[in-house]
């Protein structure tokens, strides 16, 4: 006997049935959405655990960066915590990479890009001045880093000359050397006949792409020496001598950006015939009659110092591009090398059958001589060695006597200006083969030219900042500040930077009264004063030990007045 379904209990409703049955299927951005009965509310989730995985969970092992309270201040992530026995890292293909992480750096070749000195640290500085100092080190150490590995890219290496069986270089003649190069390189050595307006100073453009030249009757001109193409010439109708000597024994800066002279000093050493730069620091060195060679800055009214090189006058002086080592050539026929690090003492000395009227130092450290028509040229041992005065490394010979030597930015040229007018030397070796595009780059463009010129003159440093070391300038005046100091304190009576007094917080429940304060600041200053006796304990053998006296074998009767 069958029985009818009683309604409400396992049978829906019709209505129902074909909701259920023309629902739509859902779309993935579509959200979920729970049917709930007419007039009825939705009840608690079953599942709690369930729900409590949907939720969106904050991943483990990831620092945030805080805000950094000093402005300017880089923000780094602080690194996590090392996970112990780690998996190896392998590709896709299921292999272990040999090699995991960066390649490490050997720490000579990194300090050779570092700048600062960590060594040295600042006196009573503060936690502001500390933290922002060691930003500063942390960002220079890793730019050092970066710079050590991007020295790998530079594939060029400079090319010297090597003799066969004990060959000397010096006999090596040009002809044999344009013969042996490539058609490039042998275009770059050629003479010049301009024997009309002779002799000839010559200098090369800081990128080394033109070349100037005057001549000692008018004749002034400029051109492209790469690609031969004359750019201007003229005659000025007067002795070109060199724009670099003065009679009246006077040094004049001038500042060509905006036409007005920063200083003029009075060497006092009479007529100014010899005069070259250091290229490193910027400070102008004098030769004088007396055999002297004096070092000037603008800043200055004095010579910042004196070297004694000569025992009659100065000819010649040339310093290489590092600023360390100086050439001189005297009227004593004398060719010395000197220190410029420290006490200025020579190195090396040679003397010559006729004395050098002319020198030169090359971009790797080459020092070319010009001797009446003869050019010698020594090299050292790498760019950070003196060149060896005991063999010449090429030597040449021309129509005419010397006036002029200037080697080739990033070039293996030598240019020489004599009497029967201008030669074009090759002298493998010479300059660095690798250069900086942003600094000096030989084949940039007029508009690149132009934008140079316009940050050059942005980041001009002021003629008052030029001295002698000039890595002082980002170094704290220790002597200075201690004086600043005490002339601040005898001004105010009262050191404003001194330690405040202990002062101890109240406390609450009655626990803050008179007798347990002043308890509490006598604790603190009983402990401070055992401090400073144990210091002082500590330091009274080390006293001792440096006045101890040695021991007499017999005493003596005037040991009592010996305090």
């Amino acid at each position: 006997m069958e029985t009818a379904s009683k309604p409400g209990r396992d049978v829906q409703p019709k209505k129902a049935r074909l909701q259920t049955k023309k629902k739509k299927p859902r779309r993935y951005w579509e959200k979920e959405a729970t049917l709930t009965a007419a007039g009825a509310s939705p009840g608690p989730p079953r599942n709690k655990k369930r729900n409590r995985e949907l939720r969106p969970q904050r991943p483990k092992n990831i620092n945030l960066p805080k805000k950094s309270r000093i402005p300017g201040k880089p923000q780094f992530p602080k690194k996590p915590r090392e996970q112990r026995n780690l998996e190896p890292q392998r590709n896709l293909s299921g292999a272990q990479d040999p090699f995991p992480g960066p390649a490490p750096i050997p720490e000579e070749v990194a300090r050779k890009f570092r700048r600062i000195d960590k060594s040295k640290k600042l006196p009573h500085s503060k936690s502001k001045t500390r933290s922002r100092l060691e930003v500063a080190e942390a960002e220079e150490e890793e730019i050092s880093i970066k710079a050590a590995r991007s020295e790998l890219l530079l594939a060029e290496e400079p090319g010297f000359l090597e003799g066969e069986d004990g060959e000397d270089t010096a006999k090596i003649r040009q002809a044999e050397i344009v013969e042996a190069v490539d058609i490039a390189s042998a275009a770059k050595h050629f003479d010049l006949n301009l024997r009309q307006f002779g002799p000839y100073r010559l200098n090369y453009s800081p990128v080394g792409r033109h070349l100037a030249f005057g001549g000692h009757r008018g004749h002034v001109a400029t051109l492209d020496w790469v690609t031969k193409r004359l750019m201007c010439e003229i005659n000025v109708m007067e002795a070109v001598r060199d724009i670099r000597s003065s009679e009246t024994g006077f040094l004049t800066y001038l500042d060509v950006s905006v036409g007005k002279i920063v200083a003029a000093l009075n060497a006092r050493a009479g007529r100014l015939d010899v005069m070259t730069k250091n290229p490193y620091n910027a400070v102008i060195h004098l030769g004088h009659s007396n055999g002297t060679v004096s070092l000037w800055s603008p800043a200055m009214k004095e010579p910042l110092a004196k070297i004694l090189c000569h025992r009659g006058g100065v000819r010649a002086v040339a310093v290489d591009s590092t600023g360390t080592y100086m050439a001189t050539s005297g009227l004593d026929h004398q060719l010395k090398i000197f220190d410029l690090r420290g006490m200025f003492q020579p190195l090396s000395a040679r003397t010559l059958p006729q004395g050098a009227g002319h020198l030169a130092f090359s971009q790797r450290g080459l020092l070319a001589a010009g001797m009446s028509d003869v050019v010698n040229i020594w090299m050292g041992q790498g760019m950070a060695s003196p060149p060896s005065l005991e063999q010449p490394y090429l030597t040449h010979r021309l129509s005419g006597h010397v006036h002029g030597l200037h080697f080739c930015p990033f070039e293996d040229v030598l240019g020489l200006g004599h009497s029967g007018g201008i030669t074009s030397m090759l002298v493998p070796g010479a300059a660095e083969p690798n250069f900086d595009g942003l600094e000096n780059n030989p084949y940039r463009s007029q508009k690149q030219r132009q934008e140079w010129e316009v940050k050059a003159l942005l980041e001009k440093v002021p003629a008052e900042l030029i001295c002698l070391d000039p890595r002082a300038l980002a170094e704290v005046d220790v002597i200075s500040l201690e004086q600043e100091k005490k002339e601040r304190i005898e001004r105010l009576g009262y050191d404003p930077e001194a330690k405040a007094p202990f002062q101890p917080k109240p406390k609450q429940k009655g626990r803050s009264s008179t007798a347990s304060l002043v308890k509490r600041r006598r604790k603190v200053m009983d402990k401070e004063h055992r401090d400073k006796v144990r210091q002082s304990l500590e330091q009274q053998p080390q006293k001792q030990e440096k006045k101890a006296k040695p021991l007499k074998a017999r005493p003596s009767a005037l040991d009592r007045f010996v305090r």
